[in-house]
């Protein structure tokens, strides 16, 4: 009888995690170019295509792989362990070391091995989602532990068969402990609420409104959500994280409303959250557990008016969206023409939100300083200026010569204007470093009449190729 009911369970949490990590699965490879989709997880990840495919979008490399129609299950193992591989050649954010995939092998993986299989997207969710996430709250690092918080380990429970093996993934109580303080302090403690777990806590949906609520206060009624069923309540906060805030809907209602609700499905669908909130210093609520101290600020309390932080929020969320977005562009193996008409796309994109962010990040305070929220949306906007420079630069070093050569030297008149110049406290230093930069650009301009001349002259000698870049 309890071999059965184990059995059971094991079932149903299997069942939970591999809908709710295809679910995650397909939320980023959505923004692949062109999107790919994972129909069954068991099946789908055998010829390690999509997996890497997943860790391009993940980390914004591009990674050797083996594709086709034909592929064997050499190819399979082969595209498998070059994913093994690329993950172990990580760091934990926490520890620092690299991450350790404990008897996760290729073969497994090609086999379709459930336990396996779900063992590894948890790792892979783990070390890109939760932890890069939860490392971004302040002063977090105290809470690491002697060991990664992304390690996988293969053990075997005495309850289970000795052919039952089962990938447990352990969460040595960092990203784990992170993520719960987070909630239990800018959620769970605005609105009165326990939770103690990611499990029996979650059930009755009320925490899953808490979070909405930290974040949007004027989405969600509290007392409205205290009086509804466990069912109701989880319906509409999945509806309103979606359509509201954009977060994909990892979760069903019948996956929560149940005895014990599978933890490592809710901690994946609750981390999506935490994007919502900024890498902030300045202190709202100081709370001491052995020792150490949680400063959290949610958007929603930083005194600007709600329109503002409602359009910076807008704003946050297209910049980081839109660098996404460049960097798979970037990866595209496509024609030097395409990827110009690509960048071309991006830069009018850039030139139109530019004005706007910048009338948004101008400092309101007497000292110069930015607002919090100011200052996450400037970050974000130069991440992506610098991404975008980069790519012109690279794309004008392909030219063809010798526009590759005057690609280069507005390359480095560009670096020339780019610099700040810091005003120093003797006038006449200013000066000589203005003048120096002044004689650094007419240097590169007078290259770039010159190279500029004979590329006209190669369009007159009819190389039309090079003409289409002028």
């Amino acid at each position: 009888m309890e071999s059965t009911l184990y059995f059971q369970k094991l079932q149903y949490q299997e069942s939970v995690q591999k809908r709710t990590f295809t679910k995650w699965i397909n939320s980023h490879l959505a923004k692949r170019n062109p999107p790919m989709l994972v129909n069954d997880l068991f099946e789908d990840i055998k010829d390690g295509v999509m997996l890497i495919a997943l860790l391009e979008v993940l980390s914004g490399q591009k990674l050797p792989c083996e594709q086709g129609r034909q592929l064997k299950r050499i190819h399979w193992v082969a595209n498998i362990g070059t994913a093994l591989k690329f993950l172990e050649g990580r760091r934990s954010v926490y520890r620092g070391s690299p991450i350790k995939l404990v008897n996760i092998n290729s073969t497994d993986i090609a086999d379709g091995r459930p336990s396996i299989v779900l063992g590894l997207v948890w790792t892979i969710i783990l070390y890109f989602q939760i932890e890069e996430l939860t490392s971004n709250l302040p002063q977090l690092q105290s809470l690491s532990s002697s060991a990664s918080s992304v390690e996988s380990v293969v053990s075997s429970e005495t309850a289970s068969p000795p052919s039952k093996r089962k990938v447990v993934t352990k969460v040595q109580g960092s990203a784990r402990k992170a993520l719960l303080k987070w909630i239990q302090y800018t959620a769970a403690k605005q609105v009165g609420i326990e939770i103690k777990d990611f499990g029996q806590s979650w059930r009755s949906g009320v925490a899953f409104h808490s979070v909405i609520h930290a974040i949007r206060p004027d989405l969600v009624d509290m007392d409205k959500v205290k009086g509804r069923s466990n069912r109701e309540n989880l319906e509409e906060a999945f509806m309103l994280a979606e359509t509201e805030l954009g977060i994909p809907r990892l979760l069903d209602p019948e996956d929560v409303n149940v005895d014990k609700p599978d933890e490592k499905s809710i901690m994946t669908y609750v981390a999506q959250f935490l994007k919502y909130y900024p890498d902030l210093h300045h202190t709202v609520t100081d709370v001491q557990e052995n020792d150490v101290s949680f400063s959290f600020i949610p958007i929603t309390v930083l005194n600007r008016g709600s329109e503002d932080r409602l359009m910076l929020r807008d704003l946050k969320v297209w910049a980081e969206q839109f660098e996404r977005d460049l960097a798979r562009a970037q990866m595209a193996e496509t024609s030097l023409q395409e990827k110009y008409q690509s960048f071309k796309h991006f830069r009018v994109q850039y030139e139109l939100k530019r004005k706007p962010i910048e009338l948004a990040t101008q400092s309101l305070r007497k000292d110069g300083k930015l607002l919090l929220d100011q200052a996450i949306v400037k970050q974000a906007w130069d991440r992506v200026s610098s991404r975008l420079f980069d790519w012109h630069i690279q794309l004008d070093k392909s030219l063809p010569e010798p526009l590759g050569t005057i690609g280069a030297w507005l390359y480095r008149a560009e670096v020339v204007l780019r610099e700040e110049v810091s005003i120093q406290q003797a006038h006449e230093e200013t000066a000589n470093i203005i003048h120096r930069k002044l004689e650094q650009l007419k240097v590169n301009i007078h290259a770039f009449i010159l190279g500029t001349t004979t590329s006209k002259l190669y369009c007159k000698l009819g190389l039309s190729s090079f003409c289409y870049y002028i």
